[in-house]
């Protein structure tokens, strides 16, 4: 049936009619590529109504990401462990009242004695005079609050570090796509050039049908290109904590910054590590006071009313109260062999850290040598690519070049450009990737 043939197909000859291909179908393709190219219009991404600066995404997302809130919240609830550590080896005042009413009174020729009815108060102040261990606690109350904040720098370098990722995602693309869209409107030149030559019958069907498929294959590419930037502002948009994409604003250029070893001085991570080393070994250190006696001074002052026929009204009491720790069953030896495998593990992860970092400080600095020779060349490659592209066309209108070889031509320049973008895009993440490793970033 006719909607089973090929595109291409040619009705049967009839005896003694030239064959002719109908004249509709150049003008039926031609809408119809029109047609196809507004859907593709429409059916883009949203362009985002948000561009930042690459400076301000990084400070809107330290500033509103929940992670960084969160951690802003552990840095408060380690203040208040620090206070209710404090508290344990300051003074305690308590107060007491009782009210005692009995069945029936005593009394003893006329006096009472006991009343029914009598209401005691009383105020406990303790102090503690000997406290090893709640003095230790103290002070690595201390530590941990420090670990805390070390924690949320940490974490804020993390967020701000992805919000750097996320827009230099976005401008990588976006270099992909501007080099798309130009290849796109060079092969839709062609095609027109090539419909055009083939309804004034110098042309022919094939070309016209193989620039056709350039174009739409370009078109594709311009989408994919088109997702994966739209993509990576969504990310960014979550990360500024917007309500929808954002898109990069400019082009941040980085500088190299020069060698240094000291990494620990810089970097939020081995800073971290070495405070939860030093927490870690300042439990264990401690690890002997819990064998410390303990000894409080308590004083309690107290009045009876009505009061009692044996004993005053008013009175105090002065009581020193120590507890000796004696035998546990080995509850404190197994304590103690836990705080020094908490010891052994950070100071690992400290140690692997370290390594890491400097790994990544070098490897940064050979990929930005190696990046910036393959940006020369692919820039050289895309300069040759294109100058092929503009000779073949002038070349082809002359009637010198088919239609095949501008194509090829075509295809060699849009993959050198893309290569340019993606050897820029390599180049500016390596210097990236050497200011975070050196801690220099944000």
């Amino acid at each position: 049936m006719w909607w089973s043939r090929p595109f291409d197909a040619r009705p049967e000859p009839v005896e003694g009619r030239a064959l002719r291909a109908p004249a509709w179908r150049p003008a039926v393709l031609s809408v119809a590529f029109v047609l196809a190219a507004v859907v593709c219009a429409f059916a883009q991404p949203p362009v985002p109504a948000t561009r930042l600066s690459f400076n301000d995404a990084v400070q809107q997302a330290i500033a509103r990401n929940p992670t960084v809130r969160a951690a802003a919240s552990a840095i408060l609830r380690a203040e208040g462990q620090l206070r209710v550590a404090r508290a344990a080896t300051r003074p305690q005042v308590n107060g007491a009242v009782t009210t005692t009413t009995l069945n029936t009174g005593v009394e003893f020729d006329g006096t009472t004695v006991t009343p029914q009815n009598s209401v005691a108060a009383s105020i406990t102040a303790d102090m503690p005079i000997l406290a090893a261990a709640a003095w230790a606690r103290r002070s690595q109350a201390q530590d941990d609050q420090q670990v805390a904040q070390l924690s949320a720098d940490d974490i804020r370098h993390q967020v701000a570090a992805a919000t750097a990722d996320a827009y230099l995602t976005i401008v990588g693309f976006r270099r992909v796509v501007d080099a798309d869209r130009r290849a796109r409107d060079v092969a839709k030149a062609h095609y027109d050039l090539a419909n055009e030559l083939e309804q004034r019958g110098s042309g022919s069907k094939l070309n016209a049908l193989r620039a056709q498929s350039q174009w739409s294959a370009i078109e594709t590419q311009l989408e994919a290109a088109l997702l994966q930037m739209y993509r990576a502002q969504e990310a960014l948009g979550v990360l500024v904590v917007e309500n929808g994409p954002v898109d990069a604003g400019d082009d941040p250029m980085f500088d190299v910054p020069p060698d240094d070893t000291r990494l620990e001085l810089f970097r939020t991570d081995l800073k971290l590590f070495a405070g939860q080393q030093h927490a870690a070994e300042h439990v264990l250190r401690d690890s002997s006071k819990d064998w410390w006696p303990t000894v409080d001074a308590v004083f309690v002052p107290q009045t009876n009313y009505p009061s009692p026929f044996f004993v005053p009204g008013n009175s105090w009491q002065f009581l020193l109260r120590g507890n000796i720790p004696i035998f546990d069953s080995g509850t404190r030896a197994g304590v103690k062999m836990q705080r020094r495998a908490a010891v052994d593990q950070v100071r690992e992860t400290l140690a692997g850290a370290t390594t890491q970092a400097g790994a990544q400080a070098r490897t940064a600095r050979v990929a930005i040598a190696s990046a910036e020779r393959g940006l020369a060349s692919a820039r050289a490659a895309a300069d040759q690519a294109q100058q092929v592209v503009n000779i073949t066309n002038i070349s082809f209108r002359a009637g010198g070049a088919t239609n095949i070889e501008v194509i090829d031509a075509q295809r060699a320049a849009l993959d050198a450009e893309t290569q340019a973008a993606v050897a820029q895009d390599i180049l500016t993440r390596a210097k990236f990737e050497l200011i975070n490793a050196l801690g220099r970033f944000p």
